[in-house]
């Protein structure tokens, strides 16, 4: 007799949905997690307090070889299924600007409602457990662990991507996936700081702004597909752009934009291309408009005031000078004196700062990847293998990846529940692997 209806590789936030759906339509469902608890990945999201969806959805806020994979699973499990499913495990949304989070305001909420949930339902949930081996049957699949073996009649691999580590993701199942026949797209760090190669960084530690940032590929033309915020219309050899609080760094450039444009960035790195990204610290000015407000402060209301002097007010101290530096400006020099030239090279640094990216902070300290197994070897309606019968997928494995703000807990969410949903109702049949 077969043990288990449905087994789920990885106990993280799809995972944890997935045995959940799973459950519920009254599957026997085993969790097998190597971390030493589950959920230890949602415990960080939207700094510790999980925004774990957003009110505004479409097809923009997710990425990937093909994005529109998504859509067939959010037709059975959107985001308002998601947010009555949460209230009813106990979950009471705090809603800001459309980003959802416990009232409670603590990611441990969410996992605790999900142990609790599973508790009820009946869920073997094996944590500190290592897989060891997955061999196909006549009934389904035989799963050795280092925790024992048993017989399972569907699997679905949950298990992440690489990004954050040490919360569990750290691609031990990928061998699994690979020998059942599957490829990956080639997995990349994605909502991550990037990397500048100038020296000025330094001295920019810390500043914080509103700008616009797009990104280029030296010599290439490159559009990403699903992207949100892309600049196409404004300029067809942009890649993508987006505007928000950039963050400058020690190394680089960091904040919401960044981490936005940072999967097409680290993707073009690792196709040995050369992203660089142009900030524009006047995202609100055209290029004349900012040059009239320059020139009413540098000749008409100088009151001696240095070229340095000139500045105070628009940007931080520290960001002036580099500016300068960068326009060849020298920050004492009487603002008078400066060439109507030399400013016009003053408006190029400041509406389009060239920064060329030469890497990122990594696996380590992403919030997710981008790439994962190809969806062209997943059913979309039902995330099964097309490859091996019994087989199913969901979250991060995926080769799916949202944008900042709930998105990939959302994708977590949904194809987990579609993905216990219908390895649920295989499960359950009688027709059995052959």
């Amino acid at each position: 007799m077969t043990d288990i209806d449905v087994t789920v590789i990885g106990g993280g936030a799809a995972g944890l949905m997935a045995a959940v759906s799973a459950a519920r339509f009254g599957a026997r469902t085993r969790v097998i997690e190597h971390m030493d608890r589950i959920g230890k990945k949602i415990l960080s999201t939207g700094n510790g307090k999980c925004n774990y969806t957003n009110a505004v959805q479409g097809l923009s806020c997710y990425r990937g070889e093909n994005p529109a994979f998504v859509l067939p699973v959010f037709e059975q499990f959107g985001q308002e299924d998601t947010v009555r499913l949460f209230e009813e495990l106990g979950i009471y949304p705090k809603i800001k600007n459309g980003y959802y989070y416990p009232a409670s305001e603590q990611a441990v909420s969410v996992v605790e409602v999900f142990g609790m949930e599973c508790d009820y339902l009946g869920v073997d949930l094996w944590t500190s457990c290592g897989l060891q081996s997955i061999q196909k049957t006549c009934t389904g699949y035989e799963i050795r662990t280092t925790k024992g073996a048993f017989s399972t009649k569907t699997v679905i691999f949950a298990p992440g991507l690489l990004a954050a580590p040490k919360t569990g993701s750290d691609g031990s199942a990928f061998p699994y996936i690979e020998a059942l026949g599957h490829h990956f797209v080639d997995v990349v760090p994605a909502l991550v700081q990037l990397h500048g190669k100038q020296a000025f960084f330094k001295k920019l530690a810390g500043i914080r702004a509103e700008m616009q940032v797009t990104l280029y590929l030296e010599n290439a033309q490159f559009q990403p597909k699903g992207s949100r915020g892309t600049a196409r219309g404004e300029n067809p050899d942009a890649v993508c752009s987006e505007r928000g609080e950039l963050q400058l760094t020690a190394s680089g450039i960091s904040g919401i934009p960044v981490f936005q444009i940072s999967r097409y960035a680290t993707r073009a790195l690792a196709d040995e291309k050369h992203p660089y990204v142009l900030i524009d610290f006047a995202p609100d000015l055209t290029d004349k408009e900012f040059f009239d407000l320059l020139s009413e402060r540098f000749y008409e209301n100088t009151h001696g005031k240095s070229a340095g002097e000139a500045l105070i007010g628009l940007f931080n101290r520290k960001l002036s000078e580099v500016l300068l530096s960068e326009a060849g400006i020298r920050s004492e020099l009487y603002a008078g004196e400066v060439a109507r030239a030399t400013l016009h090279r003053l408006v190029k640094c400041v509406k389009n700062f060239r920064v060329d990216i030469t890497g990122s902070n990594g696996m380590e300290a992403a919030q997710v990847c981008a790439g994962g197994v190809d969806t062209e070897e997943i059913e979309a309606t039902t995330l099964a293998s097309k490859l091996a019968d019994g087989i199913y997928f969901a979250g991060e494995v995926i080769d799916i990846d949202g944008t900042c703000g709930g998105y990939n807990l959302q994708w977590a969410w949904s194809s987990g529940f579609v993905a216990g949903m219908h390895a649920a109702e295989e499960g359950m049949s009688e027709q059995r692997i052959r």
